[in-house]
């Protein structure tokens, strides 16, 4: 039985909302004229996971890895595909987006047992801010995305941050995600991670990846709190 824990960290996109399909349409509309794409949605799951630039990056080569397959974009279009992506997305974020079932009610029991709550994500902090907001009103006491001095993950400095900033031990943190890029986030900063099979990715890339725990509903994550 692990310790008790005070405070859960979650990732934002394929964790606690599904964003997918409004990051699909974002990305479609900023490749318009690029002689790339339209992807569909089973190609956007693992395109997206790194923050947007990767994101562009991965669908202007039609790769995961652009430099694997030697197939790495121009940087000034891909400096104008990702402008545009971001002028389209900000207008656009809230179209298809929703929460996974069961999630809101986790983070209201959450609050309401005393626990301190966060979400850390690769999207750009403004977004991260405005859809925790938006979806999650009053449940986060913390919400930190990719910008500033915040490296994306799976560098630790969004969850080293939060852990500062609420003064909690990382033995008294987990983080939740649902996908490689969470786990090792969770593991560079020294955190029991818990992978969750309803997100972008599924059970195997967790497993594979290392992650302490699987769950299939949020329920579940009562049993690793301690």
């Amino acid at each position: 039985m692990m310790n008790k824990k005070t405070t859960v960290l979650f990732d934002m996109d394929g964790t606690i909302l599904n964003t997918l399909q409004d990051l699909m349409d974002s990305a479609n509309f900023a490749l318009e004229g690029t002689g790339k794409g339209p992807y569909d949605l089973e190609q956007y799951r693992y395109f997206v996971g790194n923050g947007v630039r990767n994101l562009i990056r991965r669908a202007l080569a039609g790769c995961v890895d652009p430099e694997a397959c030697g197939c790495e974009p121009e940087i000034g279009l891909l400096e104008a595909t990702l402008a545009k992506f971001k002028e389209h997305y900000e207008t656009n974020k809230t179209n298809k987006t929703a929460p996974y079932d069961g999630i809101v009610l986790l983070l209201q029991q959450l609050k309401e047992k005393g626990y301190h709550t966060a979400v850390i994500s690769n999207k750009y902090d403004l977004a991260v801010k405005e859809l925790a907001d938006l979806y999650f009103p009053n449940l986060f006491t913390m919400a930190v995305g990719e910008g500033g001095k915040v490296r994306p993950k799976p560098a630790p400095d969004g969850v080293n941050c939060v852990l500062s900033q609420l003064s909690v031990e990382r033995e008294e943190a987990v983080y939740v995600g649902d996908s490689d890029v969470d786990v090792q986030t969770a593991h560079n900063a020294g955190l029991f991670c818990i992978g969750v099979t309803w997100g972008f990715r599924g059970r195997k890339e967790l497993m594979q990846a290392g992650a302490d725990a699987i769950i299939d509903d949020p329920q579940e994550i009562w049993e690793y709190l301690g």
